[in-house]
């Protein structure tokens, strides 16, 4: 065994190293400092707040940044290809990396995306991780949605277009201003007041063409919107589930075939040491059996 752990020190250490960074407190420690990054890059946008701390703010984002990328580094050692099979990993690289990139000149932007940090959040903590998962997954459901709202959206547009343009051109005067009308509409925001009632003064069966539009954009959407999403969540967790009960059934399946391995090899062990016992107990047995020779066989012939 001794032998066998200093024929691979290599993945010995990669083994320890990645225990270690799973470990609960190593992952509470850099989730304490993700919510430190975001406090600090909060208190960057206030003038009073660099004026008074200013250097300090700079060198503990430049330290919690420093802690960053040592995690990265260490997970890089420790999961080696998997890392970048981690779509999960590789976003905690890209996160920090873009952090890393000199803010100047025409990439000046970038200091924006330093808050992008405070995304690792949603890596970190496993509840968030499966929402995030759970919303990818009903990305493919969630554009069939939006396609089938597209195509009510430009219907009820071209209906708008074509009755209200004339009274009411400032809403319905063309294709784009009915667009983002009913799309004001779908929100509820001043939609009876602002836009309805004023419309229902010169056309007053006008509700007929709002309501109906209410009904089938916003209410019926948003709750197919909802239902899918809850669909996939449900989904992610049962995938999640599975993939653990199949990793249980591997790891007990490999227990018991160690066991049955250890027993195999105690039942060789156990059947050599009697045999050998058998052959000591018969040359023990022979021993005695053989007659010890005569002394005054010589002097008497």
């Amino acid at each position: 065994m001794r032998t066998k752990m200093n024929d691979h020190p290599a993945g010995d250490t990669r083994q320890r190293v990645r225990a270690w960074l799973e470990q609960p407190r190593v992952q509470n420690f850099i989730i304490g400092l993700i919510l430190l990054n975001a406090a600090l890059l909060g208190l960057e946008t206030s003038a009073s707040a660099l004026a008074v701390t200013g250097g300090l703010i700079v060198l503990l984002d430049r330290a919690i940044l420093a802690v960053f990328v040592v995690e990265i580094v260490l997970r890089l050692y420790a999961q080696r290809a998997a890392f970048w099979r981690d779509p999960w990993s590789v976003f905690d690289f890209a996160v920090v990396a873009i952090a890393l990139v000199p803010a100047t000149g025409p990439l000046a932007v970038l200091r924006a995306l330093r808050v992008l940090r405070v995304l690792r959040l949603l890596t970190m903590v496993p509840s968030m991780r499966r929402v995030v998962g759970a919303l990818l997954a009903a990305i493919p459901g969630l554009g069939s949605i939006a396609l089938v709202l597209l195509i009510v959206y430009y219907v009820f547009a071209v209906i708008a277009t074509k009755l209200f343009a004339a009274t009411h051109p400032e809403w319905f005067g063309d294709l784009g201003r009915s667009l983002y009308t009913l799309f004001q509409i779908m929100t509820l925001e001043s939609w009876s007041m602002g836009i309805a009632r004023p419309v229902m003064e010169n056309f007053p069966y006008a509700w007929a063409f709002f309501v109906p539009f209410i009904l089938v954009a916003t209410f019926t959407m948003l709750n197919l919107f909802i239902a899918i999403i809850v669909n996939a969540m449900q989904s992610y967790t049962d995938a999640e589930q599975h993939d653990t009960k199949l990793a249980v059934v591997a790891a007990r399946e490999h227990i018991e075939a160690d066991l049955h391995s250890e027993m195999r090899s105690l039942r060789d062990e156990i059947s050599a040491l009697k045999a050998m016992l058998a052959v000591s107990a018969t040359a023990s047995s022979t021993s005695r059996q053989t007659p010890s020779p005569d002394p005054t066989a010589k002097e008497n012939p």
